[in-house]
């Protein structure tokens, strides 16, 4: 198994934790379907995604799932409140343009919304950027900064701040060491490789 895949799949077996039963789950920036195949066959969920890329959506069809191409915004804006169980947003929110935006409207139309991120104060990183002096590139940040996609990277702290701000409600956190399997749980904004948090409003 390759590191990405072990860590998709630490991933969703965390996620799947927290998901319902045959709950209604939106998945916004879902990608090439992996989490919401895994939600579809491991918990019988009603799931649909939303994703802007085509090659990523055709992928989703092909396994079967409901995915809407599209802006994750203004597909959200057809819901009502509180239409869907949970709203993920798994390793997005760093890309997203208005990311503040994106979290109090899934927080709208979903009773709890999952974000997962990889957090960008983790030690490894920030003793990168001070040796090279230059944008961080490991097995997690893949590319120079004229190959990258448009990203906010973010740390725990800045996260938790955020929350703060909004007044938003952690209901629950997961912090992963740089292995992304054992807890951290201590000092987390330095030694967790991934974090992951259950929101409400």
């Amino acid at each position: 198994m390759t590191k990405i895949v072990e860590k998709r799949t630490v991933d969703m077996q965390i996620i799947g934790e927290w998901v319902a039963p045959r709950s209604r789950v939106l998945d916004l920036g879902c990608g090439r379907g992996a989490l919401l195949d895994y939600l579809v066959q491991s918990k019988d969920v009603a799931a649909v995604g939303v994703d802007l890329d085509f090659a990523r959506v055709t992928a989703c069809v092909a396994r079967g799932l409901s995915v809407y191409q599209g802006d994750m915004t203004g597909f959200m804006r057809q819901f009502p409140d509180r239409h869907f169980d949970r709203v993920i947003c798994s390793r997005t929110v760093q890309e997203l343009g208005d990311p503040a935006g994106v979290i109090l409207e899934a927080l709208r139309v979903g009773r709890t919304l999952t974000v997962g991120f990889v957090n960008h104060g983790f030690w490894k990183n920030r003793v990168d950027a001070l040796v090279r002096g230059r944008k961080v590139r490991n097995d997690v940040y893949t590319t120079d900064w004229f190959e990258s996609r448009p990203a906010n990277p973010v740390t725990i702290a800045d996260f938790e701040h955020f929350c703060a701000a909004k007044e938003i409600t952690i209901t629950r956190r997961a912090h992963l060491r740089g292995n992304w399997h054992s807890p951290c749980r201590t000092l987390p904004n330095l030694f967790a490789g991934y974090a992951l948090y259950d929101l409400a409003k």
